[in-house]
């Protein structure tokens, strides 16, 4: 982190977190942040359900929502990106104040709700994005929305053709009964939906889905089953969580997802039992507490071909994201590996 990110980030912890979150991405918009371009190695160049990434370092979606700041996140130095969630109409989300943040535990609760503008000008700003690292496109749906189901097909229909993936996100706990889409027979609907759509499209992307931390062992087997028959590209494990365990901060109670640190050994956990459930048939991502290489390593270690990161940002930066790139790129080389696919799920019976 240079000096000035340093000042920057203090400065924006005086501010309300949601303010900060806003001022942050408008500085990033404005050039006043980081933008070396992703680090990248022939060991940390590989492929995700046949996107081709400089590094695996993603960036999660929530941070840039409407696809507002890409021409600068594309060179903030990670190797991939995802916006969003989009849902088809523009909504609010919920009232204010939705962002926490627990600085004592290193983490922060949300409860946005799905803010967005609608697909309409997310579809657009995808359009004219540059060229540079994939941009995927977190899908989401309606509050209000009489077919929550169709939701996600919906946006995918009309932003699909400007996206390189899209994630199918069932798991968000800030959207009522939105979680409950994640059942065997609810998703296999929903998702065969999604994959109707994706199939019409002119150039057919690919579609991940989204979990949530909180599955039982039972509800997690069942999510590997659909994934595998209903031909999915890959899974994000995961998204926040409900537990509250451990935390000493104030805002430790507000309603919401937590993320960052306290998130990283649950999602890491799931992210293993996946694996061992999917048997190495479709790529996971791994998600949920990342703040240096040697974590976003572990995800690699414990199954995922890539790792995505949001929350350290909020206590570390943007540059965060190439720093994480080029320790990994080290540890790879420290273990004789030449590849990551070489180093994936070489220790997930230790997280089982």
């Amino acid at each position: 982190m240079t000096p000035l990110e340093k000042i920057a980030l203090r400065s924006l912890h005086l501010l309300d977190p949601e303010q900060a979150h806003t001022l942050s991405l408008l500085a990033l918009r404005a050039g006043l942040a980081p933008t070396p371009g992703p680090f990248t190695s022939p060991r940390l160049q590989t492929t995700l359900a046949g996107l081709s990434l400089p590094n695996p370092v993603g960036l999660a979606a929530g941070y840039d929502k409407n696809a507002e700041g890409l021409p600068a996140l594309m060179r903030a130095g990670f190797g991939w990106l995802e916006v969003g969630a989009a849902t088809p109409l523009p909504q609010p989300g919920n009232p204010k104040p939705r962002l926490f943040r627990l600085t004592e535990d290193r983490a922060a609760i949300n409860r946005f709700g799905f803010n967005n503008q609608g697909m309409g000008p997310i579809a657009a700003r995808l359009a004219k994005r540059p060229d540079g690292v994939p941009v995927g496109l977190n899908l989401g749906a309606n509050k209000t929305s009489d077919d929550r189901a169709a939701d996600f097909a919906k946006v995918l229909a009309h932003c699909g053709p400007h996206a390189d993936f899209a994630t199918v996100n069932v798991s968000s706990p800030n959207t009522e009964k939105l979680r409950d889409l994640q059942g065997a027979a609810a998703l296999t609907g929903l998702l065969a939906g999604v994959m109707k759509v994706r199939a019409g499209l002119a150039t057919p992307i690919p579609v991940f889905l989204k979990i949530a931390p909180d599955l039982s062992p039972d509800e997690l087997a069942q999510i590997a089953e659909v994934a595998l028959t209903t031909g999915i590209s890959g899974i994000i494990a995961t998204n926040t969580t409900l537990s509250r365990d451990g935390l000493h901060s104030a805002h430790a109670h507000e309603a919401g997802g937590l993320s960052g640190a306290p998130l990283f050994e649950r999602s890491t956990r799931i992210l293993a039992q996946l694996s061992k459930l999917t048997e190495g048939k479709i790529p996971l991502v791994g998600v949920g507490g990342i703040s240096n290489a040697d974590q976003a390593y572990a995800k690699i270690r414990a199954g995922a071909s890539a790792v995505q990161l949001y929350t350290a940002m909020v206590y570390q930066g943007i540059s965060i994201a190439g720093e994480i790139a080029q320790g990994l790129d080290a540890l790879l080389q420290r273990d004789g590996h030449n590849s990551i696919e070489d180093a994936v799920g070489t220790a997930r019976e230790s997280w089982l």
